[in-house]
């Protein structure tokens, strides 16, 4: 049957879920469909586009590279898909949508073989999988830029989610950062106010709660060196992305700089980009998007050359179930995985529990990977297409 096996449908789901920036604001789904009947389900995130725009860009996608293909042959689909449509070079958006078919087509395959994911990428090696949430406002009112510049409403939030079980939280003390479109030096009084915020925090949680930073890559080397000095006395877990992508050799300064771990990841593309970090040893703790790079293949791929190079993985989460799913997989399969980003449990706040008729299981800090065939994702699509929108000016949230 395998021989006879194609992929023969795809149908795609904007949906909006919600007006603030929390999670994101849209989910982009897409779901497969053999000619046996075997679905699948993908999502695209980095996606500058309206709606419109990026269904008729998966529509010629799916015709050009997936329609009439056989879902197992993964790498044979990357390549051709990689070398024609992205001319083998790196590139978020293009490569966000060969990301979501790619997770499509290993749903598809761990369903045909009745095998999680994990299993297919050499099992499970981590029972459990540790997380870590930003600090939200817990009534998801305030949005996260303005929220993380309230130094004690982010402590008593942090003491929250310690007292729920979390044994990590994250923040950007230096917000806000959208509107900085160049990399800049912080004023003193931004690095002060970091101080008193993460200080609070600190003080609330107590020394055995991880601390991570979570900068954008807003800064020059010279002003991640004096903010990252100013944060040691507090031990961060990581700094991340002190610096933007593309220059390993200004970060590696900051790295040498500073006694905290660096981190960065999340908007590199490909394997190919990750390559001059490793070999320069800049980075600590890679941040792998699954939906940026090409896909779980290529991610477990990358997360070997980390592993190589004794460095830790963890997963960048800005986006929906399917993602999420796709990043706890890889997860429990990668030795050299550190801890997975999620939004508080990934229940009620995130919207999850409105489409998925079984949530995610977390537990005193710890996310357990189901073990259902492939994603182990139980999406409720009738539910799902209460919320599907046709453009960004509908109103229709999931939240």
């Amino acid at each position: 049957m395998k021989n006879n096996l194609q992929i023969e449908q795809m149908n795609y789901y904007p949906v909006k879920i919600r007006s603030n920036g929390g999670g994101g604001v849209y989910w982009f789904l897409i779901k497969l469909t053999t000619n046996t009947g075997v679905e699948g389900w993908g999502e695209i995130i980095w996606n500058p586009f309206n709606a419109d725009t990026l269904g008729l860009m998966c529509r010629d996608f799916y015709l050009a590279y997936v329609k009439g293909q056989n879902p197992f042959d993964i790498e044979r689909i990357y390549l051709k898909a990689f070398s024609v449509l992205c001319k083998s070079h790196s590139c978020l958006n293009l490569m966000g949508i060969i990301s979501g078919f790619e997770i499509a087509l290993c749903d598809i395959i761990g369903k045909i073989t009745n095998q999680p994911i994990y299993n297919l990428f050499g099992g499970k090696v981590n029972q459990s999988v540790r997380s870590y949430t930003y600090l939200y406002d817990p009534k998801d009112e305030i949005f996260c830029e303005d929220f993380w510049t309230m130094s004690d409403a982010c402590a008593k939030r942090a003491k929250e989610y310690v007292d729920m079980g979390f044994t990590a939280i994250k923040l950007d003390p230096t917000a806000p950062y959208l509107d900085a479109y160049e990399v800049h030096y912080p004023l003193q009084k931004t690095i002060d106010h970091s101080v008193e915020t993460i200080g609070k925090i600190r003080d609330a949680v107590g020394e055995t709660v991880d601390i991570i930073i979570g900068t954008h890559g807003q800064f020059t080397a010279a002003g991640a060196i004096s903010f990252a000095k100013a944060m040691e006395q507090f031990h961060p877990l990581w700094f991340e992305e002190p610096t933007p992508p593309g220059n390993p050799a200004i970060l590696k300064k900051v790295s040498e700089a500073t006694t905290i771990p660096i981190a960065t990841g999340e908007r590199l593309a490909t394997k190919f980009d990750y390559t001059p970090y490793i070999e320069d040893k800049s980075v600590d703790i890679y941040q792998i998007d699954i939906s940026g790079v090409g896909g779980l293949f290529e991610s477990k791929k990358i997360a070997s050359m980390c592993e190589a190079f004794h460095t830790l993985i963890t997963t960048h989460f800005w986006a929906g179930p399917v993602n999420f799913a796709a990043q706890l997989q890889l997860a429990s399969c990668c030795p050299n995985f550190l801890i997975q980003e999620s939004i508080d449990t990934m229940g009620d706040f995130g919207g999850f529990n409105k489409v998925l008729d079984t949530p995610f299981l977390w537990k005193e800090g710890d996310f357990y990977v189901s073990d259902k065939p492939g994603l182990g994702l139980d999406l409720n699509e009738t539910k799902l297409r209460e919320y599907v929108i046709s453009s960004y000016d509908e109103k229709n949230v999931l939240i």
